[in-house]
């Protein structure tokens, strides 16, 4: 007997749409938003231009354009702010213990959206980067190294809150090994077997993340995130992550960054009876951006002719921060 048979994480409509083959399609793709603290926000973000921090009071103005296109899943990163009103904002710590209180900026927009967008599908990505005072994805130790245990049942804690607050699904983004079963554990004990868990299973170290960290303001303090992500040529350690998120519990495993490592989206196409993802990281945006305000080629047709490699390689699900516009050229 599967996972699969023991819960029922794809009750969304979309989550079974994502089941089906076929071309690039308006249900295929999921919009990344930052949401910040405080209110009546919308922060441009240097780095990737057109993309802006919202508070939760303002999502609707940020998503009522695209759901209107077709838009029908979001993927949620909440972040911290440095500064509140003017004045230094909530203080950070070792647990990232303001990642999933009940009004905190994640459960927040979660329930700002589902009021709002009802049949929009809602993903909560699942770290603790954006509120720990050191920035890495998990809890550590004296000596400044992971504490892999620690960090798998706070994240579970995370998860389970995101769920409550009405998430459909959660997705674990830190890359502690066991941090599927543990959060599928939880999800179970808290009668939560309707959320669906999309896997960061085949999460690369790569430079590509440059333009995020600014928007997420979740540089590490110290050190760097190798030592949980994968090296970017470990192609058989990548699928051996995938099946295993599988094997755990996971409804979808994701591969991040897309466009360097459609070769890796392939093969775990190839592996797993489930959806896959393909994450078209910031520096993929900034590129595509940069170089078609440059001259080199039209965006449009850049953008597209990238979706549609991915989705070629055998992504089911294709996350861009170019989803509003892409929604609108798909008609």
């Amino acid at each position: 007997m599967t996972h699969h048979e023991l819960h029922s994480g794809y009750g969304h409509e979309v989550l079974r749409l994502w089941q089906a083959e076929g071309s690039i399609e308006a249900h295929r793709l999921v919009y990344p938003v930052f949401v910040t603290e405080g209110r009546n926000a919308k922060e441009e973000i240097a780095a990737m231009p057109g993309q802006f921090r919202w508070s939760a009071d303002r999502l609707g103005e940020a998503l009522a354009p695209a759901a209107q296109n077709g838009l029908r899943a979001v993927l949620l990163f909440g972040l911290r702010a440095v500064l509140l009103f003017g004045v230094p904002a909530g203080v950070r710590d070792a647990r990232g213990s303001s990642a999933d209180r009940d009004s905190s900026v994640v459960p927040l927009a979660v329930r700002a959206i589902r009021k709002a967008f009802p049949d929009l599908l809602v993903i909560t990505d699942v770290c603790l980067c954006a509120y720990t005072d050191h920035g890495h994805c998990g809890i550590l130790r004296a000596d400044g190294s992971v504490d892999n245990a620690a960090s798998v049942a706070r994240l579970a804690e995370v998860a389970t809150a995101y769920a409550r607050s009405g998430a459909h699904v959660v997705a674990p983004s830190d890359m502690m090994d066991g941090r599927v079963a543990a959060i599928r554990g939880a999800l179970k004990a808290g009668a939560l077997d309707s959320v669906a868990i999309m896997s960061y299973a085949a999460k690369f170290a790569s430079c590509f993340y440059g333009p995020f960290r600014e928007a997420a303001q979740s540089k590490p303090v110290f050190g760097d995130r190798r030592a949980y992500q994968l090296p970017p040529g470990a192609r058989g350690l990548a699928l051996r992550a995938a099946l295993r998120d599988v094997e755990e519990g996971a409804d979808i495993v994701m591969v991040k960054p897309a466009g360097p490592y459609l070769d890796v989206v392939r093969e775990v196409r190839h592996a797993v009876r489930i959806p896959v993802a393909a994450y078209q990281v910031s520096g993929e945006f900034a590129m595509l951006h940069h170089a078609a305000a440059a001259g080199a080629f039209d965006l449009e047709a850049a953008v597209m002719e990238s979706l549609a490699g991915i989705r070629r390689a055998g992504a089911d699900i294709l996350i861009t921060y170019f989803a509003p516009q892409a929604l609108g050229w798909l008609k």
